[in-house]
Order: structure tokens, then sequence, then C-alpha cells
């Protein structure tokens, strides 16, 4: 197995990661999203690559919760000074 998570915010927002950075130090907010994000998203790939079990519909939970993550942090970064 990959030692590299997919789907990090890095991953997904790659022309955005100077704001990511800025906004994980300065926005408690913004902080916690991101946090969620990576722990929902590891979670989602563990049971992917069958490290954990979980039901079909755990697995379909997860990832509206990361969907419903990412809208908020693409939101967040949109409004970013720094986006681009």
């Amino acid at each position: 197995m990959s030692a590299h998570t997919p789907n990090e915010l890095a991953d997904v927002f790659p022309d955005n990661a100077d704001a990511l950075h800025q906004l994980k130090l300065t926005d408690a907010h913004f902080a916690r999203l991101a946090e969620q994000h990576h722990t929902v998203n590891r979670e989602i790939h563990r049971i992917e690559t069958e490290i954990d079990a979980a039901s079909d519909d755990r697995l379909e939970a997860l990832k509206k919760e990361r969907l419903h993550l990412l809208d908020e942090i693409a939101a967040m970064l949109e409004a970013a000074p720094d986006a681009v």
C-alpha cells in the first residue's frame, strides 16, 4: 500500500497551496474543517483499501460528509484573499 492517501486537500486544490496553509494557521474554523476532512478522508481510504471493514451505507455516508466538507472548504478558499 502506498503511504499517500488520495484526495488530500493539497491534491484536490493544488493551485491553492498557499491559501490552504495560511487559512489553517489563521482561521480556527477552517483548521477544524481541514482536520475533519483529513480524518474522514483517511477513514474512507482505509475502507476502500480493505484495511478497515464497513458497510456500503457507512462508506456512502462518509463520502457524502467528505463532499460537504470539500464544498465548505472550497467556498472559504474562493473567498480567501490569496485565492487563485
